[in-house]
């Protein structure tokens, strides 16, 4: 009975249990439809999304459902008269030119709406050369409806096509001569600040020349140095040096002796004029130079150099001549500054044509001008053959570039008829000259030849490289090109390697070393010869 009876509670358990199971709460049933409700409606979405963004499928064996945009060269699109490219290009062409218009007659506005335009215009013409695709027209139309309404609008206030052309060519012709103008004052401020001496270097003048006149001694030691024997040894080197710059001479001297294997061996003859002679010879009295022998003399000393025997003094003595190389102004806009500069016609210029006379005694010299720097022993140049030549140069031609027709007027029937236009030209500046072959050539009868042919100035400007080329033509023997370099003074890219190379650097040109506005990357070179030890230079702050 009590077995049955436990079987019997037992089933009514798992009865009443499975019931319970069976009967869940109607609220989780609510739950859960609407959870599968939303899972379904965001099923649904998302297959959907996917539908609209995915790319075309080609399929071989069907249609196909969307044709992609054809790739163009844009550049055609440009050139091409049918293209809203092209339209869009000419357009905005149009349109910057009426920006430019609207802005010179005041209307802002207008210039603003134009330029904004242009802007959209540029947008969609780098849109679709970045794609690579056309522009249509749907793209275009309203970019060139707005511009056409701008520039019918421009139009409208007087800025015709005419109008624009020719404003765009009055701003192009003043342009044009704000340019000539430029280029021609940029001359003439170069050429004065050239030409000026600065004040650096005239209190270094006016110092010495005190110290010449307070000092007798100076001027007894400047005549005993007159009677070395030294002077007219043809054993040793000499060197000659014409000038009226202190400072100049003194680098070009220091930094010949400081290179030299024997500066015991060397001299200098230098000349100047008579307002620097004091100055000069003072600067070489005070100061030593590694015991080189070094004599100055005044121009004036050469009684010789006159009227009667130089055509060079003669026209010098001219009215015309000095009105045109030392007058103020110049009647004449066109005049070229560069060839009024009056150190073209000083007579310390045109010494070096009259070597042999100023050293009667002497078989071989350099010529070395004022600003130069020497960086190798020159002695080895005096021992160079010159084959019967009187002068050692370096040729300056590169393939046309400065022959002889660029500084001489060949139209002229005395040039054309003695000279070939084609020779090469060489460079003034350091030169050997023999003094014997000189004289057998009676080159300096020949420059006074070629001087009287030109008085009216019609075969050469001036300066004296022309009358050079003329004096020693055929009497010049080329010298490797390592010996003298050129530019320094206006050229801002030699190469370091060739200057490095150079036994002569020459700053010819306007940019001095010892001027302003020289060229900073050079000026070093010349610096480092210039005694800033002396009170005189400190006091002067050329440093």
């Amino acid at each position: 009975m009590l077995r049955g009876a436990g079987h019997g509670g037992g089933d009514a358990r798992r009865r009443a249990l499975r019931s319970s199971r069976r009967r869940l709460p109607g609220w989780i049933w609510w739950l859960l439809g609407i959870f599968l409700l939303v899972g379904l409606m965001l099923f649904v979405l998302h297959h959907n999304q996917k539908e609209q963004f995915r790319p075309p499928v080609v399929d071989n064996g069907s249609e196909i459902n969307e044709v992609p945009h054809e790739k163009v060269n844009f550049s055609e699109e440009l050139l091409s008269s049918t293209s809203f490219a092209r339209q869009l290009a000419d357009q905005m062409t149009l349109a910057k030119a009426y920006v430019i218009l609207a802005k010179e007659h005041g209307n802002l506005q207008l210039a603003w709406e134009l330029s904004s335009q242009i802007r959209n215009c540029q947008r969609l013409l780098s849109e679709g050369a970045v794609s690579g695709r056309a522009i249509t027209k749907v793209e275009a139309h309203p970019i060139i409806s707005r511009l056409a309404r701008l520039i019918y609008k421009a139009q409208d206030s007087h800025y015709d096509i005419s109008t624009t052309i020719v404003t765009l060519k009055n701003h192009a012709l003043a342009l044009e001569e704000r340019a000539k103008a430029a280029i021609v004052q940029s001359a003439e401020f170069g050429q004065l600040a050239a030409e000026s001496f600065p004040k650096n270097l005239h209190c270094l003048t006016v110092k010495l020349t005190e110290e010449w006149l307070r000092n007798p001694k100076h001027r007894s030691r400047s005549e005993e140095n007159r009677n070395s024997t030294r002077l007219v040894d043809n054993n040793l080197y000499h060197f000659c040096i014409f000038s009226d710059n202190v400072l100049a001479t003194s680098v070009v001297v220091n930094s010949t002796v400081s290179n030299a294997n024997h500066p015991q061996q060397l001299v200098f003859h230098v000349v100047t004029d008579r307002i620097h002679f004091g100055a000069m010879s003072t600067w070489f009295l005070i100061n030593d130079f590694k015991g080189c022998t070094v004599e100055v003399r005044c121009i004036d000393e050469f009684s010789w150099l006159n009227a009667s025997s130089s055509p060079l003094v003669r026209q010098l003595s001219e009215v015309e001549t000095q009105g045109y190389y030392y007058s103020a102004g110049s009647k004449n806009p066109e005049r070229e500054i560069k060839f009024h500069n009056p150190k073209f016609v000083s007579l310390l210029n045109h010494l070096r044509f009259y070597i042999p006379q100023i050293l009667p005694n002497l078989e071989k010299v350099v010529f070395l001008d004022d600003d130069v720097v020497v960086q190798k022993d020159l002695t080895q140049l005096l021992s160079i053959e010159l084959h019967g030549n009187v002068i050692g140069a370096v040729e300056t031609c590169l393939e046309s570039f400065h022959r002889y027709h660029k500084y001489l007027n060949f139209s002229h029937p005395t040039i054309s008829s003695k000279i070939d236009p084609h020779t090469c030209g060489w460079a003034f500046g350091m030169n050997i000259f023999d003094l014997i072959a000189w004289r057998k050539a009676n080159a300096t009868s020949l420059y006074h030849y070629w001087q009287e042919q030109n008085s009216d100035q019609l075969l050469w400007r001036t300066g004296t490289l022309p009358a050079g080329l003329l004096t020693f033509y055929g009497l010049m023997e080329p010298l490797d090109r390592r010996w003298h370099v050129l530019g320094l003074g206006y050229d801002v890219d030699i190469d370091d390697r060739l200057i490095e190379s150079a036994a002569v650097v020459h700053y010819n040109g306007n940019m001095k070393p010892w001027l302003k506005l020289a060229i900073r990357r050079y000026k070093y070179i010349w610096e480092r010869y210039v005694n800033i030890s002396h009170p005189y230079v400190r006091e002067c702050m050329l440093h």
